[in-house]
């Protein structure tokens, strides 16, 4: 990726590079969601126990790009928390955004639901509109986020997906929100590009949406290759493929058609890791 500098024009005139100077308008940033936004497979360096993921990414990438061009630094807090549904995630995160006074909010979120063998995509959509609503009349600009595009045992969520895609992508024309095509990157169909569970990106994966992210909110990428496909890999033995199969139905499948049956969560009991707008990056 390329690293965000303060660059002036050069004694021939050329122009710095707009990436790294232009102004960042937004000056308060907050993230709503499930553990797509909190970022899970995607560890801190210095502090393992956090996970990072693509909102933390962009927020560190607006806050660089004000102070580039002398502003100064971008607030940012993120309220996503595992595990979470779309209703459940306005329910209990959108009174506290609108107090927080934010002019940035993505608002990502519906796949726990489209999971769910009784997932009504039309009411989830009339939840996602009322809340974007609300956020556009605070004076926030909102990011939504469509759904990804699905493959092998999990493929048969494509058409729902879809349905929701089309009506995000309703929303956001009727209310001037943003829309973060996930649907849409190219790269994310490649595996490598997920962490072991299946459902969750790499640290390189939230990189590639951070930018995608910046795209969306009409900036310039850090990265112009962002969403290059990875060079081909090689076939996977047969033998080798089934034991990954096997090890991901244990290890990932298996826990949560459990927490299914028994009406829990992976979120139960967590709250927000950066509930508050702080200066970003964090000390």
């Amino acid at each position: 990726m390329r690293a965000v500098t303060t660059t002036t024009p050069d004694p021939e005139g050329h122009t710095p590079d707009v990436a790294a100077t232009a102004p960042v308008r937004w000056e308060r940033y907050i993230a709503m969601g499930d553990s797509f936004t909190e970022g899970l497979w995607d560890p801190y360096p210095d502090a393992p126990d956090v996970q990072r993921g693509w909102a933390d990414n962009l927020a560190a990438v607006l806050s660089a790009r004000r102070i580039a061009a002398g502003e100064t630094p971008l607030e940012y807090a993120n309220l996503a928390i595992r595990g979470r549904k779309l209703r459940p995630v306005i329910a209990e995160q959108l009174d506290v955004t609108i107090d927080a006074r934010p002019d940035l909010v993505s608002l990502v979120a519906g796949g726990n639901d489209i999971l769910r063998a009784s997932a009504d995509v039309e009411a989830i959509s009339a939840a996602l509109e009322d809340a974007v609503v609300v956020l556009r009349a605070s004076g926030a600009d909102v990011l939504l986020g469509t759904g990804f595009k699905a493959g092998a045992a999990l493929s048969w969520t494509n058409g729902r997906t879809a349905i929701f895609n089309a009506n995000l992508w309703s929303i956001a024309r009727r209310t001037g929100a943003h829309v973060l095509d996930l649907w849409g990157m190219r790269s994310l169909g490649d595996l490598r590009l997920w962490s072991d569970d299946r459902i969750h990106l790499t640290p390189e994966g939230h990189q590639r949406v951070a930018n995608a992210a910046l795209v969306a909110l009409g900036l310039e990428p850090d990265d112009d290759a962002y969403d290059n496909p990875l060079d081909a890999a090689p076939p996977a033995a047969f033998r080798d493929a089934a034991r990954a199969n096997a090890v991901w139905m244990r290890q990932h499948v298996g826990p949560w058609v459990k927490r299914r049956l028994t009406g829990t969560s992976s979120g139960d009991g967590r709250s927000a890791k950066w509930p508050t707008p702080q200066t970003w990056p964090r000390a």
